[in-house]
């Protein structure tokens, strides 16, 4: 099971959270890494991922830069309680690829499995961390995402997800309850701009105008 909150801010803000969580001991981080995710779903409707009732995103993403080159296979399934709280809970189930074997993957996954890309996404994470937690900074094309996860085996996993959203200032209340594509669309649509199935760096992007404290 998975705890967290996110929150979503302004492009500009980057450098203002980066040198905040630099500034804090007790966590530490290994530097900036390149991710692309891609987003499909099932080919009998029976088993859409995308309806509500199972409402879940099937992932492959690889991430890389000049000291590592990685991939993953990932399932995360939105329960009953993830926005009833103030903390998110969801289910998530990690399959570890190597690198070397991507290709062959995405070929077994569309044209063997027939799975459908639904969409795909770009972007730089940098994350800060410790036993307990997992603080994510993730540069998107339309802005920053701040998350801050849960990693503890042997704590309250919602109130450490609580600790750590006041120790960073912030208003739990005012988090994200949804996805990274649920707030692109938001967006896209509240300022009537193109929806890319494929969202990269090199497109036309909505904004976002929130401020970090």
């Amino acid at each position: 099971m998975e705890y967290e909150v996110r929150f979503y801010y302004d492009t500009n803000e980057i450098s203002k959270i980066i040198d905040l969580l630099k500034e804090i001991p007790e966590l530490h981080s290994n530097g900036r890494i390149y991710e692309k995710t891609i987003q499909y779903n099932h080919t009998d409707p029976r088993y859409d991922f995308y309806t509500k009732e199972i409402d879940g995103r099937f992932r492959l993403r690889v991430s890389k830069n000049d000291l590592t080159n990685k991939c993953k296979l990932s399932w995360k399934q939105r329960t009953k309680n993830t926005t009833k709280d103030i903390v998110n809970e969801e289910i998530e189930k990690e399959v570890r690829i190597n690198a070397n074997d991507v290709d062959n993957f995405i070929y077994i996954i569309e044209n063997v499995m027939h799975f459908t890309v639904v969409e795909s996404y770009e972007r730089y994470r940098t994350i800060f961390e410790n036993n307990d937690i997992e603080i994510a900074v993730d540069e998107y094309p339309f802005g920053i995402c701040l998350e801050i996860e849960n990693k503890s085996i042997d704590k309250d996993p919602k109130e450490i997800v609580k600790y750590w959203t006041n120790r960073l200032g912030l208003d739990i209340g005012t988090s994200y309850r949804l996805s990274w594509d649920d707030k692109y669309e938001e967006l896209c649509h509240e300022q009537d701009i193109d929806c890319y199935k494929e969202v990269t760096f090199d497109k036309k992007m909505p904004i976002i105008n929130n401020k970090f404290n």
